[in-house]
């Protein structure tokens, strides 16, 4: 059954409120005040809520709310290593050809990032850094690791947005790094990028996410 126009709008607000840090976690979000701040009845917003909770973005207690859930350290660590997995795969399937247009695409969204970082709009620079880890799981045509990412995207643009003050701070480390995995598509080189990566992904997120570990390039070509 497809959901209403309501629900969508309604599942949409709280989502990004959750994700933005908009709704903090561990708060306790009443249907009726959800209702009120969308202008709208408790139908949509109730059903809004169930499909959040099959997400894992809250938890519904009956006549007291939905505590909002967010993402603990082990379910960070574990989106971080999923994460270079993912993207470290697609980038060892691609061919050379592949890896060098990449390259280029890349670069032009670093210089959208920059300029997202100059005007200080942090959900633009959040929504390009998201889009341009999107591409090294686009670039090789399989659409199974895509959809997977996919489903990973809304949590990386959650350990996005809750490093606060600190994400402004590290841009210019994370478009510095970002250069470098360019730089390694430019040289077709899939075991620096692997490199790259996980090192970029530890550095950004060091404070909750444990230090990726390895795979074995080699290893995964066989798999």
């Amino acid at each position: 059954m497809q959901e209403s126009s309501a629900t969508t709008r309604a599942y949409e607000h709280i989502r990004d409120g959750i994700i933005e840090g908009r709704y903090a976690t561990d708060e306790m979000l009443g249907e009726s005040g959800l209702a009120a701040e969308l202008s709208m009845s408790r139908t949509p917003v109730r059903a809004a809520l169930v499909r959040l909770q099959e997400e894992q973005w809250i938890t519904i207690y009956p006549k007291r709310g939905a505590l909002v859930r967010g993402l603990g350290d082990r379910a960070i660590a574990d989106l971080s290593e999923a994460r270079y997995i993912l993207e470290t795969a697609a980038v060892q399937r691609a061919d050379p050809g592949q890896m060098e247009t990449l390259a280029g695409t890349l670069t032009r969204v670093i210089a959208e990032q920059q300029a997202a970082l100059e005007t200080q709009d942090v959900h633009r620079f959040v929504d390009l850094t998201t889009a341009f880890h999107r591409s090294f799981v686009e670039v090789c045509g399989n659409q199974v690791l895509l959809e997977l990412s996919d489903r990973l995207a809304d949590r990386q643009r959650y350990m996005l947005f809750r490093l606060g003050g600190r994400l402004l701070e590290q841009c210019q480390l994370i478009l510095a790094e970002h250069r470098e995995l360019v730089e390694a598509l430019q040289a077709g080189d899939p075991s620096r990028f692997a490199d790259g990566l996980r090192k970029h992904i530890t550095d950004v997120h060091t404070e909750r996410a444990a230090p990726v570990p390895p795979i074995d390039a080699a290893g995964a070509d066989r798999a």
